[in-house]
């Protein structure tokens, strides 16, 4: 299993048969988000849609904000007239019923029934009852299942996507891990220059008293730099990076929705480097600090595009 990108689009289009037809698409688009947040522009009418197409989407996405846009044009077909032929039957009853009982008046002509409102009604106004339910329902369940592959369409972009992610998320954790091998090469050194550090400030303050005593005074100085060396040990912290730069690697290796675990990974490396720093002993250290901070930066930055 591959790890995926949170940015993505796809477009799926069709077309709807029947009283009810007409073109569909659907486009769905999403970017970063801390978690799942789904909006859907739905045409007026189409409301109850809104439910079954949330669903769909949290069935196969957990994070993004992700926008579900559906058009629909009705088309000639759906806008035609039809004609309501139960309630022009009943005109024409009507009609014939007072041609007999008024054989004076002039008789009813079929473009006046048909001029008379509710004869002609556009197809979708036109059913009622058990047709109308059908029809809904099965321009319902096209409709959605053109969303089902919309959103099949988007999750195969976002893996594509996370493909690209996924060697230069391997390029980064490699220059931590480079760094960190620096770093361990001198972390030796370490000690020895906090005692030669001290032992310098010491021979400067014994110089500035000079009639003190300074045996004591010396191996006094010399403990402290002792204590000083362990608190400046940074193998711990290297040790660390280590796990970290593996435990990255399982993760992409393990593919899936990993990007909160990666972004935890990245604050813990962070933290790791802002301590080396603290006890970085030389400007060399100091200096494989920061550029470990920079790179802990770019996989950072990197990691929040991931699901």
């Amino acid at each position: 299993m591959s790890i995926a990108s949170m940015t993505g689009f796809a477009r799926v289009q069709g077309q709807l048969e029947g009283p009810l037809g007409g073109a569909w698409a659907w486009e769905v688009r999403s970017v970063n988000g801390r978690g799942l947040d789904l909006r859907l522009r739905l045409p007026q009418g189409l409301e109850a849609l809104d439910g079954p197409a949330r669903a769909l989407a949290q069935r196969v996405l957990t994070r993004g904000n992700v926008t579900l846009a559906l058009s629909l044009d009705a088309g000639r077909d759906a806008a035609a007239p039809m004609v309501n032929r139960p309630w022009l039957d009943t005109l024409v009853e009507v009609a014939q019923d007072l041609a007999k009982r008024h054989p004076g008046l002039a008789p009813a002509r079929i473009d006046g029934l048909m001029a008379l409102r509710g004869v002609l009604e556009p197809a979708d106004r036109a059913l009622s009852g058990a047709d109308a339910e059908v029809a809904r329902a099965a321009r319902d369940e096209a409709l959605l299942a053109g969303l089902e592959e919309a959103l099949a369409a988007l999750v195969t972009a976002r893996t594509e996507e996370g493909a690209r992610l996924d060697p230069v998320l391997r390029a980064i954790l490699g220059r931590v891990d480079d760094l960190r091998a620096q770093a361990a090469g001198l972390a030796s050194a370490q000690p020895d220059a906090i005692r030669e550090r001290l032992r310098t400030q010491v021979q400067a303050l014994l110089e500035a008293w000079p009639g003190q005593p300074g045996g004591g005074l010396e191996d006094r100085l010399y403990q402290e730099a002792a204590v000083l060396a362990g608190k400046a040990d940074i193998r711990e912290e290297l040790d660390r990076l280590t796990a970290h730069v593996q435990a990255a690697h399982g993760l992409l290796d393990g593919g899936g929705a990993v990007g909160r675990r990666l972004d935890f990974l990245c604050q813990e490396f962070n933290r790791e480097a802002n301590t080396l720093c603290s006890k970085a002993a030389d400007t060399e250290m100091t200096a494989l600090g920061l550029e470990l901070k920079a790179a802990i930066d770019q996989l950072r930055e990197q990691v929040q595009n991931i699901e």
